[in-house]
Formats: structure tokens, sequence, C-alpha cells
């Protein structure tokens, strides 16, 4: 028997002894309910075109033009707050990494309709221990399911981060920035010429990403864009 219909079937004879429950309202019936997937707050435009802030008109915001971040342009679904910053710490910090496929789904659909001309995606690592710790990579669940909907393969361990304090320990944009300056190490046998899509769960002030874009490009990566399932306004 095919291991995808003994996975599914699996599934199944789970959610019959134990009936998921949504991980945002505590509702029954799914992992994230369509009352709470529709109370997501869309990140709709008018945005910039880099690092999709809210602005007015279209084109690329002052900060932008002025200091452009190592990725040509970053999108997410959602604006991370109520619903969706929910199901962000519910995969992120309470450990159901089964609800990943579930928030990759608006993430493959607007990839689809933004349509990066990417050959691949690579997801945002963690250091190893706090991975360890966690049981898994947020990002790397994330870029599979949109990597699978896409039909992209995704690069795995073609970027390495070291250890430093968490980002949300860090205030501000300057001290996030000074904290994952030189984090990422990436490994160019398989990332020259490519265009890569990075994947993460959150963009805040983009200090993650274009430091994982500029070890990608450094060794070898073309161009970069990103995607996360919600961006902080």
């Amino acid at each position: 028997m095919p291991t995808g219909l003994l996975e599914r079937l699996a599934g199944l004879a789970l959610d019959a002894l134990f009936p998921p429950r949504c991980a945002v309202c505590g509702g029954g019936g799914a992992l994230l309910c369509r009352r709470c997937q529709e109370a997501m707050l869309p990140a709709a435009p008018p945005r910039c075109d880099g690092c999709w802030l809210p602005r007015e008109g279209e084109g690329r915001c002052r900060r932008c033009r002025q200091a452009p971040p190592a990725f040509v342009a970053a999108r997410a679904p959602f604006v991370y707050q109520g619903a969706a910053r929910e199901a962000v710490h519910a995969l992120k910090f309470g450990g159901l990494s089964a609800i990943a496929p579930l928030m990759a789904r608006p993430m493959a659909s607007l990839l689809e309709e933004w349509a990066p001309p990417v050959d691949a995606i690579v997801p945002v690592p963690l250091p190893g221990l706090r991975e360890r710790l966690r049981g898994f990579n947020q990002a790397a669940l994330l870029a599979r399911e949109v990597g699978r909907r896409a039909g992209l393969p995704v690069l795995k361990g073609a970027l390495r981060r070291r250890w430093t304090p968490p980002q949300t320990e860090a205030t501000g944009e300057t001290a996030r920035r000074a904290n994952v300056r030189d984090a990422f190490h990436a490994s160019g046998r398989r990332l020259a010429g490519r265009h890569l899509l990075l994947v993460d769960d959150v963009l805040t002030t983009g200090a993650t990403l274009d430091a994982a874009a500029r070890a990608l490009l450094a060794t070898g990566a073309e161009a970069v864009w990103a995607m996360t399932f919600a961006r902080e306004d």
C-alpha cells in the first residue's frame, strides 16, 4: 500500500479517536476552523513592492529605495495579528506541527498569483539546538507544503544558522539586524545561478530574511525572493 495512503488512513483513524480542535478558538472539527481562517486579515495592497509594508500608492517605500533589502521582494498573505498571530504561536510555540499544511495553503495560492521567477525554495533555518529542542523547524514545514503545491524543490540544508538569541529578545530593528549579522552560512554546490524563494513564518523588520538572502547571494544564488505566512505592519 502506498505510503501516502497509509498516512491518510492513519490520520483518519486518529481524527476518529481524537477529533481535532481549532488552535485559535478551540472549536471542534479542524485544527484551523473556517471561521478563524476567514477572520485573518489579508495583507492586501497598497503595499511596498519590496518589503510589503502598507504604503500609499504603488512602487517601493522610501526605506526600500534608500536601503534595498538583499531579497528582491517579499510577500505574505496575512497581517500578523488576531487569528493569524494565534496560528503562528500554535505552530511555533505550541508545538502544533500539524497546522503547518493548513497555513501553507494560502501561501501557495499567493505564490501562484504573485509568480516570482523562482526555481527552488529554501526554508529559513533555526540554530541546531533550538530546532532539536522544538522538535522541528516551522519554516521547513511551511516550505515543504508550499513546495509540494507549487511543484518546486525544497533545498533543506542549503542554508545553516549559527546560534543567536531569538529575534523576539532583540528590541528594535537595529538590534535585530545586529543579532543576525553573519548568522547564516550557505552551501554553494546547489545554489549557483538559482532563483530562490526564502520561506519563513513571520516577517517583522525583515532583518532575518535580509541576512539569509545575503548569505545565499554570497554563495552564488542569482536572486532571492521571500514569503512568510504573516507580515507585521
